[in-house]
């Protein structure tokens, strides 16, 4: 069955393009959702008077698609699962959890376009999972796969740290004070044994 796509239909084509398919295909999904259209002449005609409109529509979604793989190549989200001690995760990671993490960012990307290897992630730690774009632009997202209990763990070694820091820069503070107030005194102790030898004379 040859049709005319209405929109863009994923691992189909894209808006304009015309595609052969399977005829229940065509008849019970693309053309009742508004998909596509029959592939006639009075429909090629409309398509090929929008064709302007249509490719400035791509250009746009492009652009969008690679200002959108700057920004997820350089983030890192965290993904809070359960997990036991041995940090072995009571389940796996789904593209949901990461296309709702996505979303917290403020970037909406269609789950089926994230692909979470799940038989791969059974472990807490760090992996790098493969997005979707826009004509096979691909961004690589880092994600930490985490559980409370690790969390807590981080928060108070980076709390101890913080402490030992500012502990550490308050004896460095105080260490300097003491060698100001040293040569001041040595200064004052010169300048009264310079008075004393002027009286003296």
């Amino acid at each position: 069955m040859k049709l005319i796509l209405n929109q863009d239909v994923h691992n189909l084509g894209e808006e304009g393009d015309v595609v052969v398919v399977k005829r229940g295909y065509g008849r019970n999904y693309l053309l009742p959702q508004g998909l596509a259209v029959p592939f006639n002449r009075q429909n090629q005609a409309l398509f090929a008077s929008r064709a302007e409109i249509i490719e400035k529509r791509k250009e746009e979604k492009r652009q969008a698609a690679a200002s959108l793989k700057d920004r997820i190549d350089e983030m890192t989200i965290t993904i809070l699962v359960s997990a036991g001690e041995s940090g072995r995760l009571f389940g796996s990671v789904t593209n949901t959890m990461v296309q709702e993490a996505l979303a917290k960012e403020g970037i909406e990307v269609e789950k089926k376009r994230i692909e979470v290897p799940s038989h791969a992630i059974k472990m807490v730690g760090e992996y790098k999972i493969n997005v979707r774009l826009y004509e096979g632009e691909n961004a690589v997202l880092s994600i930490d796969v985490t559980s409370e209990a690790i969390l807590k763990k981080r928060e108070a070694d980076k709390l101890a740290a913080e402490e030992a820091a500012a502990k550490a820069a308050a004896k460095e503070a105080a260490a300097e004070k003491a060698a100001v107030e040293e040569v001041v005194v040595e200064e004052e102790s010169v300048v009264e044994e310079e008075v004393a030898e002027e009286n003296e004379e």
